[in-house]
């Protein structure tokens, strides 16, 4: 029997092509993120799913869905997929990472370079037809070149962010709870740095790292009351990393400088007083977007999913200890 697939939102019409060669497919042709129960009703019959990070797949979601073999999410990340509850049942997880590494990295400087400068703040200004004459204290920023990085996290994204600081001549730093090769720091020209020297010293900080236990709410009223009043706060990890109520009052008390953030602590939703302060540059989860690399993680999503019917070992295997455990 043809093997069933799901596709939970509209995708590119390569990935959806691709998968029709070797499979029956089904897409939501809604631009939304299904309820449970309806994610319920689509894989009940599913042999795959190709999901997106707003899609929960938790234990519920599993037991009504015993035929389902595979979940192959469209994203780096995999948060919204209950690993242990998948592995339990012998359902493969993958991912599509390596591929967004170097968009996103350059997608963190443009909200570096936007804090700093202040670039959304005169664009309102100017389209409001404020701008009447040339001053010398006319929305102020700060410098980028010459001052210190601060990078939270230094795997692939970090890595590449602090490749792109040598342009700026930044001294860079950076705190991870994993060793990083010394042949990798030699390279980037970083330097390690305990967390709170991070926080005291940089002018910039950004935030590469994955959403865990002990790094959410890693920056928190404790952390921003050590950085500087002059610093910069920059996330494109996660949104649960920084708490929000807690950046509000860093940013309305002068506690930090800016911050620009492209993740949110319950994306969606945003927490309101944010649209509120000046110095906060906010986007709506986009620093894979572009044309070539969101087409590439569609194509990978679509590669996993296949492999994984096919009973091959999926390229970028979430739960490597649920291989030998699938349903049959």
């Amino acid at each position: 029997m043809t093997a069933r697939v799901y596709v939970t939102r509209p995708i590119f019409d390569q990935g959806v092509e691709r998968l029709k060669r070797e499979v029956h497919v089904e897409v939501n042709s809604d631009e939304r993120v299904l309820s449970k129960s309806e994610l319920i009703s689509h894989l009940r019959e599913a042999d795959g799913a190709l999901t997106l990070l707003t899609d929960i797949i938790n234990r519920e979601v599993l037991d009504a869905c015993p035929r389902l073999k595979v979940v192959a999410n469209f994203a780096v990340g995999f948060n919204n997929v209950d690993i242990e509850a998948a592995t339990e049942r012998g359902v493969i997880v993958t991912n599509t990472p390596g591929v967004l590494t170097e968009t996103t990295a350059d997608f963190a400087w443009t909200l570096l370079m936007a804090a700093a400068r202040r670039v959304v703040e005169a664009d309102r200004f100017a389209r409001a037809g404020k701008f009447k004459m040339w001053g010398p204290k006319m929305f102020l920023g700060h410098d980028v070149y010459g001052k210190t990085l601060g990078l939270i996290g230094l795997g692939r994204i970090g890595q590449a962010v602090a490749r792109r600081a040598s342009g700026f001549n930044m001294k860079v730093i950076f705190h991870d709870a994993e060793p990083i090769p010394e042949q990798v720091l030699q390279d980037l020209g970083v330097t390690p740095a305990p967390l709170e020297e991070l926080l005291r010293i940089s002018d910039f900080i950004s935030v590469h790292v994955p959403l865990l236990a002990e790094t959410k709410h890693l920056l928190s009223d404790r952390t921003f009351a050590m950085m500087k009043p002059t610093c910069v706060v920059v996330n494109t990890s996660r949104g649960p990393v920084v708490d929000e109520k807690a950046l509000v009052r860093a940013l309305k008390n002068g506690k930090i400088a800016a911050a620009a953030l492209d993740v949110f602590e319950r994306e969606p939703e945003i927490e309101p007083e944010l649209f509120d302060i000046d110095n906060v540059v906010i986007a709506p989860h986009i620093a894979s977007a572009s044309h070539e690399t969101r087409l590439k993680m569609c194509m990978m999503a679509a590669e996993n999913l296949l492999a994984s019917l096919k009973g091959n070992r999926p390229p970028n295997l979430v739960n490597p200890e649920v291989w030998g455990k699938r349903r049959s």
